[in-house]
């Protein structure tokens, strides 16, 4: 596997870190070496908020993303923000639910994935869209495998939360690629 160089992007509140965790920790049960690394805008919920996860069978030197092999955006703010950062050739996941613009790069994969819509429509929860892009991303990119993201969601919302785990499992495969 080469080095997975992963930019997570949106607003407080969307799940970002959430995304950023869980693949951090899928790698870690798979055994590669992992960097997470957060970042908050001013404020937490509805402020920016981003974090870049590397995911390698070798030594990660940096935790400092410069080029991402991949980006997720979520909101139109975090696309304008990061899509030129992306390597060329890079792919770049579109929150298309909230994003209408399109990229203005044209030796980039786009992949649209309407995250809120699916979330609304086909789950009956908004709240379940980052699992949506997750699970879009897991497939797409192949940085993990998406058995053991599906254990780190159960490890995730175990105990107390333990009655959100379908929902979120079902949300992990709500995507189709087109």
């Amino acid at each position: 596997m080469a080095t997975t160089k992963l930019l997570i992007a949106g607003s407080g509140g969307q799940g970002v870190m959430v995304m950023g965790q869980m693949i951090a920790k899928a790698a870690i049960l798979e055994g590669k070496k992992v960097t997470y690394l957060p970042s908050y805008g001013p404020e937490m919920r509805g402020g920016t908020a981003n974090c870049s996860v590397i995911v390698s069978d070798n030594e990660i030197s940096c935790p400092v993303i410069n080029a991402p092999t991949d980006i997720v955006v979520m909101n139109l703010a975090s696309m304008r923000k990061f899509e030129g950062k992306l390597s060329a050739g890079g792919r770049m996941f579109v929150n298309q639910s909230l994003i209408t613009q399109d990229s203005s790069r044209d030796d980039i994969e786009v992949h649209k994935v309407d995250a809120v819509e699916i979330a609304k429509k086909q789950l009956g929860n908004e709240k379940t869209s980052n699992m949506v892009m997750l699970g879009a991303i897991v497939r797409m990119t192949k940085v993990v495998k998406m058995e053991s993201i599906q254990k780190v969601v159960e490890k995730t919302f175990a105990g107390k939360k333990a009655a959100m785990i379908p929902l979120n499992l079902e949300a992990l495969e709500a995507w189709q690629a087109d």
